[in-house]
């Protein structure tokens, strides 16, 4: 819901100003729509279905993985493709993953986002609505900025959207932006951002070499000074950075690159999400975009493939002796092209247009 057009609306209309946070108020408990909100009169329920969209984004497909895992292809009034993905957990936890751009303009090599054209960022509203859209079929109470696009090259709206999650049911400390290491959004989320709002590196690569072939964003941001940026906010907060690590076969996986990381990180500012690699179809038509001339090759053709369960362990085996806090990420809906890095906002088959639970 743009919440700066319906109170434009209402103070247009001569309506009390306590009117917006009534609707406002219902919208984030899940209404389905005006006609629920009984203590707003009837006509202006009725001026406000036609003067101001209950959502800025539009479904497009649906689809739900036998895991539980909801994926929702949106577009936005003026066309752009959005996804964003409803997690349930067995422990009762119900985590969002929302977009903050329509594609992404940085095309690291290992995500299905980069091989899609960049459409524009996401305003404030378009998030929320992402997080509404799931609300309105569950409680909510996690999200993370790890859907489509860079946080921190939409940082004003992302931020602006993150204001509104706790009406929905996502504490602050419930709220993880993750950044690919995108430095001047970075300095300003350290320097200005005084919420207990999680903090999320997406890193891959223990050394300059081998991230600058897989993510491009390295040649002009290089791990030293990102990292640098990472522990200035661990020490102005006290809150550990999660390291996101998707583990590519024969790329980024040897026990030599795990001790690598370990040396780089240390054991007092960051975590670790060793991530299993989510296949996705870049051979389909043509390599990833973004691909460079030395991005490592599977023997398949492909761009990669996913390290096996045993090199994982290992891996994580060399960070635990370095006393690394680690973690093996639980794949949720890799069924339905719904896992980490797997968005790519286009319907695959016919089954992507039924509604969950069709």
């Amino acid at each position: 819901m743009d919440l700066a057009l319906l109170e434009e609306t209402l103070r247009a209309r001569g309506e009390p100003a306590f009117r917006a946070r009534q609707v406002w108020e219902w919208t984030a408990r899940g209404a389905p729509g005006y006609a629920d909100m009984t203590n707003l009169p009837r006509g202006l329920r009725t001026e406000l279905e036609a003067a101001v969209p209950f959502s800025t984004l539009t479904v497009e497909a649906e689809r739900e993985s036998r895991d539980g895992t909801v994926k929702t292809l949106f577009r936005t009034e003026d066309g752009h493709p959005v996804e964003a993905v409803l997690m349930r957990y067995r422990d009762g936890r119900r985590s969002l993953c929302v977009s903050s751009q329509s594609g992404c303009p940085l095309t690291c090599t290992f995500c299905a986002t980069g091989s899609m054209a960049f459409g524009r960022n996401l305003t404030a509203s378009e998030i929320v609505d992402q997080a509404l859209h799931f609300r309105r079929l569950t409680a909510v109470d996690h999200c993370v900025f790890m859907g489509m696009g860079e946080p921190m090259l939409n940082l004003d709206e992302v931020l602006g959207a993150v204001r509104n999650l706790p009406d929905v049911g996502i504490t602050h400390r419930r709220t993880t932006i993750s950044t690919v290491g995108w430095l001047p959004g970075l300095r300003r989320f350290v320097d200005e951002v005084d919420k207990p709002i999680r903090l999320a590196l997406s890193l891959h690569a223990p050394d300059d070499e081998l991230r600058s072939r897989i993510m491009a964003v390295n040649d002009r941001y290089p791990i030293a000074d990102v990292v640098a940026e990472c522990r200035r906010h661990v020490d102005a907060t006290n809150r550990r950075v999660f390291v996101e690590y998707v583990m590519l076969a024969g790329v980024n996986d040897s026990p030599e690159q795990a001790r690598a990381l370990a040396e780089l990180l240390g054991r007092d500012h960051f975590k670790v999400n060793l991530i299993p690699y989510n296949p996705w179809a870049a051979s389909a038509g043509g390599d990833a975009a973004g691909a460079r001339p030395n991005t490592p090759r599977t023997a398949a053709g492909g761009l990669y493939d996913g390290s096996p369960r045993e090199r994982i362990s290992a891996f994580r085996h060399e960070l635990e002796r370095a006393r690394v806090p680690v973690t093996v990420r639980l794949t949720r809906g890799r069924d339905i092209e719904a896992a980490c890095g797997q968005l790519a906002a286009a319907p695959r088959s016919r089954r992507d247009t039924q509604p969950v639970g069709a």
